[in-house]
């Protein structure tokens, strides 16, 4: 649905993308995820045809976003981080506005508004002005016009900003159906919200794409390294050197505190070192408290691949 190939914008002297490829099946919410200055929005203004590549090509549907742009904009749906809304209008006359320019009927623009206003949680709010209306509402309508019309593909960027705690899981919720019927790209800055609603994730960072892939699948190769943590009870040199002894064991930490020994080991990719712990301590006598893999979440991987990019672009 989403196809992008060797894209690059080079701003002057910056080149902001720099020649990245991906693409995004039909169906699902893919996260695209990004620090500041990643290359993240400009990617996303590309997409929307909002500003034209340096080189490259991208497509939405099989149609190229500069050759075909207005056939592109009739298949995807917007919500900027900030959305452009008119403060003088009411939420309904602003929607009949957008649905009017999008080439809606009279009797389509009805049923689309009325279906939109529920899904969005908009009904005692729809004929405010929008002016008066706090942020999270505003985003609400935002994301109430990016569905109007239903597109083929939704690209939401930061949905749930200024929403408060109840509107946040609402609006989760909502994604996440809105994957089962369209393509929905999501751009956010909160991991967990990725990790909970995306079957997919892109990582962008200094203007290139450094993984993709489910978010399990990134966590597992944050896990690579076979981290493990333990507490037993024995001889901290015995304990140390009977555990730095285990085949495979890259690296030991080790600390005492009240009679426990607590280990952070590391071992090769690949290398689940908890059975060795459990026999060694086994064999020797000793009390074991404590055996763990170490857990990771999708922040784990994303801080660890941004930090190497950061890095490799310096020496460069």
């Amino acid at each position: 649905m989403i196809r992008v190939q060797n894209l690059s914008k080079r701003y002057g002297s910056f080149l902001a993308v720099d020649n990245i490829s991906f693409h995004v099946e039909r169906g699902g919410v893919v996260g695209f995820l990004g620090p500041n200055g990643a290359g993240k929005t400009t990617t996303i203004r590309i997409l929307t045809c909002y500003h034209p590549a340096t080189q490259g090509t991208a497509s939405i549907g099989g149609f190229d976003v500069f050759n075909q742009s207005m056939e592109v904009r009739r298949r995807i749906g917007y919500l900027p981080e900030s959305a452009p809304l008119y403060p003088e209008m009411r939420s309904r006359e602003y929607l009949k506005f957008r649905g009017k320019l999008r080439g809606l009927s009279a009797s389509d623009l009805e049923k689309a508004i009325g279906r939109v206003t529920d899904r969005c949680w908009l009904g005692e709010f729809i004929d405010r002005p929008i002016g008066q209306l706090s942020k999270g509402m505003r985003q609400r309508v935002g994301l109430a016009d990016a569905m109007l019309h239903e597109p083929d593909v939704l690209i939401l960027d930061e949905p749930t900003i200024g929403l408060d705690p109840t509107q946040i899981r609402e609006t989760r919720s909502l994604i996440k159906e809105l994957g089962q019927r369209h393509t929905v790209l999501l751009s956010s800055h909160i991991l967990s919200e990725v990790e909970q609603i995306c079957s997919k994730a892109i990582i962008i960072a200094a203007g290139r794409i450094v993984a993709s892939g489910s978010p399990q699948e990134l966590r597992d190769q944050f896990l690579s390294k076979g981290r493990v943590i333990a507490e037993m009870r024995g001889p901290q040199v015995e304990v140390e050197k009977g555990v730095r002894s285990i085949a495979g064991v890259q690296k030991v930490d080790i600390s005492a505190d009240n009679g426990w020994v607590k280990l952070t080991v590391e071992a090769a990719p690949g290398r689940d070192i908890r059975e060795d712990l459990f026999k060694l301590t086994s064999s020797n006598g000793w009390s074991l408290r404590e055996i763990r893999r170490e857990g990771a979440t999708l922040e784990d991987f994303f801080v660890q691949v941004v930090a190497q990019q950061s890095i490799k672009r310096s020496r460069d």
